[in-house]
């Protein structure tokens, strides 16, 4: 746990993370009845989340730089508000060119959130904790998932789907007017901000990329998958949204605490990069067998390996990152590690949705996702033969020697030597 004088911030933190799971995970449960609401196609409807995960996938280097250079606590506070008013826009706007604009905005609010939290939450653990802390710092968004997934189909009978955004919003803008009044800051040294040369040499370690292509598939089956399953299950297992709803919310029980299991076991035994290899492999063979299992306890078996393991390695990752990369850039490259993940996330659910449209299945998608996985199992072993970045700032350029006539002007008089 973290120290006791942060604990409130500590949760405050959790919380106002967990609250953009209510808006996309809300998007994701009801999609079947939005798309009858609004007239949508398969397509259509996952251009609604896809809109939202490029803008915010685009951001999240920029947003990675702000947060080494300015307040972290005010950025997380803008990103939750905003995101939380998006969603209250969502339950109101009617038509659809403006529900995807509304998504757009969503989306470079929620860019906001992820790096400055990511900073916030490790300062309030121990150095010996930080895969520990990033793990809990989403693990309080698949809880709410949990609660959405089951209360959801009970709630929208009577209120429906616009009344709940409505909910999801408000209860966000709260978080973040919380948080505002008790979080700090992360105490930094005058000028401790990375300079220009040390972002840099960054794009010249492969480490980097290499993390980019594990973040790329993490994400991709992590969005992509969550957003599907509901449709998938009611599309091509005939299953009722209650029951869809329900298999979505034991999927994210058993993701919530993974997220911890995986920080912890990382910090035990020192080896992230062997927890993130048999997490990778695990799911690539759940997605490869997905499409061919047909019976409902195979399908609860399959989908429950996926969600054990799906994001067990989400703090490990990013302790590698650091491992590789440092800590003075480490806002940077915890953005340009969640852009890759997001451009993974975008790609996948807008290519599932439009291949469901083009074969009438689901299957060659996740066929398509079992390949990103080993791709990454391939990056994983180049990292085990990757020399970590050497840390430290950026000598300031040598200053030019001096004319030779301007020193001679600059000589004392011949008396006063």
């Amino acid at each position: 746990m973290a120290r006791g004088s942060g604990r409130a911030d500590t949760w405050l933190i959790v919380l106002g993370q967990s609250s953009q799971a209510l808006g996309m995970g809300g998007i994701s449960l009801f999609l079947p009845l939005i798309r009858e609401d609004l007239g949508l196609s398969f397509a259509q409807a996952g251009q609604l989340a896809a809109a939202a995960t490029l803008v915010y996938a685009l951001m999240q280097v920029p947003a990675g730089w702000l947060t080494d250079r300015y307040s972290p606590k005010k950025l997380f506070c803008a990103g939750v508000l905003g995101t939380n008013a998006m969603s209250l826009a969502f339950a109101v706007v009617h038509p659809y060119g403006w529900l995807l604009a509304v998504q757009a905005v969503s989306g470079l609010f929620r860019s906001l959130i992820f790096a400055p939290g990511m900073m916030l939450i490790r300062e309030r653990f121990p150095a010996d904790r930080k895969a520990t802390a990033m793990g809990l710092y989403v693990a309080g968004g698949f809880a709410s998932s949990v609660l959405l997934n089951i209360l959801g189909p009970l709630a929208v009978g009577p209120l429906g789907w616009r009344w709940l955004f409505v909910v999801f919003g408000g209860t966000g803008v709260l978080w973040a007017l919380l948080y505002h009044r008790v979080g700090t800051d992360p105490h930094r040294e005058p000028g401790a901000f990375p300079r220009l040369a040390e972002v840099r040499r960054l794009f010249g370690h492969p480490a980097l990329w290499l993390i980019g292509v594990i973040q790329f598939a993490r994400l991709a089956t992590a969005q992509g998958l969550a957003f599907w399953l509901p449709s998938y299950l009611v599309a091509e297992h005939a299953m009722s949204l209650a029951g869809a709803g329900a298999i979505a919310a034991t999927s994210a029980l058993i993701t919530a605490p993974s997220n911890l299991l995986g920080g912890w076991l990382s910090d035990r035994l020192g080896r992230p990069l062997l927890v993130i290899a048999v997490a990778l492999t695990a799911l690539c063979a759940s997605l490869a067998v997905l499409p061919l299992v047909g019976g409902v306890l195979p399908l609860l078996a399959v989908i429950g390996v996926n969600a054990l393991f799906v994001q067990l390695y989400f703090g490990p990752l990013f302790g590698v990152g650091l491992h590789y990369l440092g800590q003075r850039t480490a806002g940077f490259s915890s953005g340009f590690g969640n852009f890759c993940a997001n451009a993974g996330g975008f790609a996948a659910i807008s290519a599932l949705g439009t291949i469901k449209d083009s074969t009438g299945s689901f299957t060659l998608g996740f066929q398509l996702l079992a390949g990103l996985y080993a791709l990454a199992l391939l990056a994983v072993l180049a990292l085990t033969r990757t020399t970590p970045l050497t840390e430290g700032p950026v000598p300031p350029p040598a200053a030019a020697p001096a004319p030779a006539s301007a020193a001679r002007k600059q000589d004392p008089p011949a008396g006063a030597r």
